[in-house]
């Protein structure tokens, strides 16, 4: 090979080597970085588990501290994961607050779950009910297989034009127990009570109401009493407010047993308070009763009636009569000119100037005219209902009016006509014939005798507050200085309100029935004797009207014989009992039969009449029954017992005097036929 060739070659070998040379050591530089980059990255990898590992181990090792090991850990990375099944939502709370103590929140991933409950606990189902007249609302909650179409057919009738807003929401739940009958009833009392908010849970309802008058509310109250089921509490809060009395009527009479009201209205309680005070003053006794109503004429109507009756009081005798504004004194005439005189003067300087007083001594020659039979017209009705009107009237169309207004009263066959036609009847008669049977058709029985001079009203009411209306409706209707007198006795027996069944009342008269005679049985048996029927079908008649009641048939025994003999035969006779009245149509479910032996004596039994009056049957209320009835005395306790000889409560309803026939035991009994 020539010299330049070789001198090529090598050159070009030189160029190779230092080539390679270059190549080997970049290879072995990208060796060398992957070499650093392979355990940079293993040893990252091996810091990483380390960190995981140590993370999960401290999380487990806090949640197995708070007993919390049913969460389980895992990690990726930067993150812990937690999860399975905790108990109760708290439980979960817990374990990932745990894990949040140990690495940031936002690195802690919520993978629980938590257990579901073994049974939801349903909700409390409750009705309001809300009705003003025609109007009525239903708010609440009710089981989703509740009837509430039941609901709509009894809110329907009510009326035709019931306007029903139903708010009700149902939940998926079973009906609780003691939900029907405390609908049922719930829908009763709204039946009933126009204006009302009725509160239905199912094992409660509660009835507010508001009535129109005292002996309505009263009314209401023994009508959802007796309506109330068996086992149901039920709280009954009726209401009347205060009535609107038109014209705002006073009349006070003194005469020589001594004073009363014929009427009394008051506006406050501080009025009634200050009116019967001044009433005692002037010789009324007994108990008095005031009606607290509205209307009155004016701001001073307590100081203007003191006066009157005060004055009345000095005078001895005669009656004072307030018909709003006007204010009628009139005196017989053995009260002495002088005096009279005098207590009118200072009468008119007490009272306040809005009210005229019109003020009368009756002559003589009047008092002799007024007793003295002459013209006169006398309404009457005798206790059987016969209604007889006799006297004279002016004229034919008169007697037809008097006629045709009794009979609507009374009936077409109770009206007996005994009538003469005189024309010189004073001015006024028409007016004062036809008040008369108004008058008379007040009273259950009793006599409206009409003369020129005055009107005298006597007989039995079954109305507490007949005294009141009587007087308003003579006071508007003959005007101020009208002299009319009063005689009324308030019989309870006659006074349908009074006289609704009770439970306290229906204990009463079995007891009564009792007390008269007693259930005997035959010797040493469990067989009623034939002689105590009339008293088994007496007590049937009250149990029949006063409807289902809890009560306890209890038997007892003298003390001779044995104690075993004597405690089965008390209990046979016990449920003898109320054989003989389920016999007889009593419905007896809720009746309970016990026999007592000898155990509660009520007589000495050495003596024969102490063992005949121990041999008995009593009949006491028990359950649902007696708190009913407990509940009806404490009622009746604050309406009718007095704070004080002057002050009665406000919804006292007694006007007059209440008094009862001796021996005569106030039981239900038929109205007299008209």
């Amino acid at each position: 090979m020539n010299e330049p060739l070789r001198n090529i070659a090598l050159q070009l070998g030189d160029r190779l080597s230092a080539v390679w040379l270059g190549y080997r050591k970049l290879v072995m530089s990208v060796a060398a970085f992957v070499c650093a980059a392979l355990f940079a990255l293993g040893s990252a990898v091996f810091s990483v588990n380390t960190l995981e590992r140590v993370v999960a181990r401290d999380v487990g090792a806090a949640l197995q501290a708070e007993e919390l090991a049913w969460a389980e850990v895992a990690t990726d990375g930067l993150l812990v994961f937690l999860s399975g099944e905790a108990a109760t939502e708290a439980e979960r709370f817990r374990a990932i607050g745990l894990a949040s103590g140990i690495v940031a929140a936002e690195r802690v991933i919520d993978q629980m779950s938590v257990k579901p409950s073994v049974a939801v606990t349903a909700p409390r189902f409750s009705i309001e009910v809300l009705r003003n007249g025609l109007d009525v609302s239903l708010i609440g909650l009710v089981p989703a297989s509740f009837d509430m179409m039941e609901i709509a057919k009894q809110i329907e009738e009510i009326g035709d034009e019931v306007s029903v807003v139903n708010m009700l929401e149902t939940a998926d739940h079973p009906i609780p127990f003691g939900w029907d009958q405390a609908v049922d009833f719930g829908m009763t009392a709204l039946a009933m009570v126009p204006v009302s908010k009725i509160s239905i849970a199912p094992d409660q309802v509660e009835v507010y109401g508001l009535a129109l008058s005292d002996r309505e509310r009263d009314d209401f109250r023994n009508r959802l009493t007796r309506a109330r089921p068996r086992g149901l509490v039920t709280s009954i809060d009726i209401t009347a407010p205060r009535p609107a009395i038109t014209p705002f009527t006073l009349r006070f009479v003194r005469d020589e047993s001594g004073g009363r009201f014929d009427a009394c209205s008051a506006d406050s309680v501080e009025a009634r308070s200050a009116i019967l005070q001044a009433a005692r003053q002037s010789g009324a006794t007994g108990i008095l009763e005031c009606t607290i109503g509205l209307g009155s004429p004016s701001p001073r109507w307590q100081s203007a009636t003191v006066a009157a009756i005060r004055a009345l009081g000095d005078l001895g005798a005669g009656t004072v009569t307030f018909s709003d504004t006007d204010i009628s004194l009139v005196v017989p005439a053995t009260v002495p000119v002088e005096d009279f005189d005098q207590a009118v003067g200072t009468l008119k300087s007490r009272l306040p100037a809005v009210f005229s007083l019109q003020a009368t001594r009756l002559l003589p020659e009047a008092s002799a005219l007024a007793a003295q039979p002459g013209v006169e017209f006398v309404a009457e009705r005798s206790p059987d209902g016969v209604v007889t009107m006799r006297g004279r009237l002016t004229d034919d169309r008169l007697s037809a009016a008097v006629q045709a207004l009794a009979r609507s009263a009374f009936g077409l066959s109770a009206v007996q006509m005994r009538v003469n036609v005189d024309p010189d009847t004073p001015e006024g008669w028409p007016l004062r014939a036809l008040l008369a049977v108004d008058v008379l058709s007040q009273l259950e029985h009793g006599q409206v005798r009409v003369r020129p001079a005055q009107i005298d009203i006597s007989g039995v009411t079954g109305d507490a507050t007949a005294s009141d209306r009587i007087s308003q409706m003579l006071a508007e209707k003959l005007g101020q200085g009208a002299v009319f007198n009063m005689n009324l006795t308030y019989d309870e027996r006659f006074d349908p309100v009074a006289m609704q069944p009770t439970p306290a009342r229906c204990e009463a008269w079995i007891g009564e029935i009792l007390s008269a005679q007693q259930i005997t049985f035959d010797p040493g048996s469990a067989t009623i004797v034939a002689g105590a029927a009339k008293v088994m079908d007496d007590i049937a008649e009250v149990m029949r009207s006063c409807g289902r009641l809890e009560m306890e048939v209890g038997g007892h025994t003298d003390s001779q014989g044995r104690l075993d003999t004597n405690m089965r035969l008390s209990q046979q006779r016990a449920e003898a009992v109320i054989a003989g009245l389920l016999a007889r149509g009593v419905p007896v479910a809720d009746l309970l039969a016990k026999g007592y032996g000898p155990e509660f004596p009520i007589a000495d039994n050495a003596t024969a009449d102490g063992r005949e009056a121990n041999r008995r049957i009593e009949f006491r209320l028990i359950g649902a029954s007696a708190e009913a009835a407990r509940a009806e005395t404490s009622q009746g306790t604050d309406a009718e017992t007095p704070a004080s000889p002057e002050i009665l409560p406000d919804e006292a309803g007694l006007n007059i005097v209440v008094t009862t026939p001796p021996g005569d035991a106030p039981r239900p009994r038929p109205r007299p036929a008209r």
